[in-house]
C-alpha cells in the first residue's frame, strides 16, 4: 500500500497494491494494520456505506458536528471527482481543499479525518461510491458546506449545473458556519 500526504494535514491518498493478469485482478481494500501505518495513527471504523449516483449528481460538501466522522473512501464502478475541505479552525491549512480523481480503474482510495468536509463529483454515467467512517451517521448533527462557496474556489470538472439533493442545495458557505 502506498500513502501519499496531500496539501491537507492528515489526508492521505492511498493507493493498494494491484495483482493483475490477463484473468483480471486482485487487491487488498483494507488491511486494518497496514492502513494505520500509513497514516500514522489509530482508527476504528464502525460503519460502511455504499451509494450510487449518475452522471453530474454532486454529493456534498457533508460534516457532522458534532460527532465528527473520518472517512475511507474509494469507488468501485464509475469515477467520480472527490473533495475534501479543512475546516477545523485552529488547522494551518483551515479553508483549504484537496481534490483527487478516484475510479473503479485506478482504484484509489481517501483517507479524510474527522474535521473535514467532504463530497464528490459524479464524472462517469454512474458511480459506485464505499466508504467507512470513524463514527454512526448522526442526522441531527450532519452540516453541509456549501459546494460553490466562492472563498473556497473548488475547481469542480462540471460540464453544466449538477444535480444537487435539496439537503445540498441549502449548504452555507465557510463563513457562515457557527457549528465547527
Amino acid at each position: 500500500m502506498k500513502s501519499t500526504p496531500l496539501g491537507i494535514s492528515d489526508v492521505y491518498l492511498i493507493e493498494p497494491q494491484v495483482f493483475g493478469d490477463d484473468r483480471g485482478f486482485f487487491y487488498e481494500s483494507f488491511n486494518h494494520v497496514k492502513f494505520e501505518q500509513a497514516i500514522g495513527r489509530k482508527v476504528n471504523f464502525v460503519q460502511d456505506n455504499h451509494s450510487k449516483s449518475s452522471k453530474g449528481v454532486l454529493r456534498g460538501l457533508h460534516f457532522q458536528n458534532p460527532k465528527p466522522q473520518g472517512k475511507l473512501v474509494r469507488v468501485t464502478q464509475g469515477e467520480v471527482f472527490d473533495v475534501a475541505v479543512d475546516i477545523r479552525r485552529d488547522s494551518p491549512t483551515f479553508g483549504m481543499w484537496v481534490g483527487e480523481i478516484l475510479s473503479a480503474d485506478n482504484k484509489k482510495q481517501l483517507w479524510i479525518p474527522e474535521g473535514l468536509a467532504h463530497g464528490f463529483l459524479v464524472l462517469s454515467d454512474t458511480a459506485e461510491f464505499l466508504y467507512k467512517t470513524t463514527d454512526y451517521y448522526a442526522p441531527a448533527h450532519e452540516r453541509c458546506l456549501r459546494w460553490d462557496d466562492p472563498a473556497l474556489g473548488i475547481a469542480w470538472p462540471l460540464d453544466g449545473p449538477p444535480c444537487l439533493s435539496s439537503k445540498d442545495q441549502l449548504g452555507q458557505c465557510l463563513s457562515k458556519l457557527t457549528h465547527l
